[in-house]
């Protein structure tokens, strides 16, 4: 292990090409001569790709350890009913020379992270991304994973995000309106269901103008589905969205209030997008036109 890069706060512990060899070696050996490289970091997880096919997903933080383990637990049993390819783990992986967490080989879903696009090329297939989480959002058994930050009534995070819309913000009064729309409105009263829990566009990918990837599961939980349904903003335009929502209608027919709350917490991640834009500049443009979606809408 090294020391965590500077450019990426967040991370406790890093993992070294060395280290994760060392590991599949230990605990994969069929595996340890496939090639590493590509390391890319998240704000809860590092990835090597492995091979052309295969990657080794490492939490970086202890707090993103147990999503790691709804992802191994639960994401075998949601991948047969969506239909879009999912990040399943093929192995998982044990705690280990001086690795302090569990940690999984998936596979490599190739395509182009939507946080590198422009907004007005994804209209193509946001009827996809709609149908993926529709299929998604069925009711969870009472074993599912919950949250104390996604799936949940907004006012069970008032003070928190009240706190983080500040006025220094862009477009801050639009942010605050959506905000505190969501927080009166009607809570959600139906059973819990599946929620992907980060839908945004860093955990997407697209090839050919098709989605051929939905990334990154921790925040897998049941609830409330708002919380997903936040991409219209944080993903799409006007034309975008509007294929987004019919498209999520007719599988769904969400209430309004439903999308009240769903616009509230796009407007929730803003500040967090924003938080560290040196370090993760992607997430901070998908926070901007986010922003800017929430104030034309």
């Amino acid at each position: 292990m090294t020391a965590p890069s500077p450019r990426h706060p967040k991370i406790e512990v890093d993992v070294t090409a060395d280290l994760a060899r060392a590991l599949l070696a230990e605990q994969h050996p069929d595996l340890a001569h496939l090639r590493l490289h590509g390391r890319t970091f998240g704000w809860d997880n590092l990835t090597w790709r492995l091979g052309d096919h295969l990657a080794l997903r490492f939490p970086v933080r202890e707090m993103s350890a147990l999503l790691v383990e709804h992802e191994q637990r639960w994401l075998p049993v949601l991948a047969p009913r969506l239909p879009v390819p999912v990040p399943v783990p093929v192995r998982d992986g044990a705690p280990g020379l001086g690795y302090p967490w569990v940690w999984s080989v998936v596979p490599w879903l190739g395509g182009e992270v939507v946080a590198a696009t422009e907004p007005s090329t994804r209209t193509t297939w946001a009827a996809e991304l709609a149908g993926a989480l529709a299929s998604l959002h069925v009711p969870a058994p009472a074993d599912a994973p919950v949250s104390l930050h996604r799936g949940v009534a907004p006012a069970t995070r008032d003070d928190v995000v009240s706190g983080r819309l500040t006025a220094d913000l862009p477009h801050a009064d639009a942010l605050r309106t959506a905000w505190r729309a969501g927080v009166a409105a009607p809570p959600w009263r139906g059973p819990a269901l599946w929620v992907h829990g980060d839908p945004h566009p860093g955990n997407l990918v697209t090839a050919d103008g098709h989605l051929t990837g939905l990334l990154d599961f921790g925040d897998l939980c049941s609830g409330d589905p708002a919380s997903d349904l936040a991409t219209a903003w944080m993903t799409f335009d006007t034309a975008g969205r509007a294929a987004f929502v019919a498209r999520t209608q007719a599988a769904r027919a969400w209430d309004d209030a439903t999308w009240v709350r769903a616009r509230a917490w796009a407007a929730a991640m803003v500040p967090v997008l924003l938080a560290h834009p040196e370090e993760y500049p992607l997430m901070a443009a998908v926070g901007r036109h986010a922003a800017d979606e929430l104030a034309l809408d």
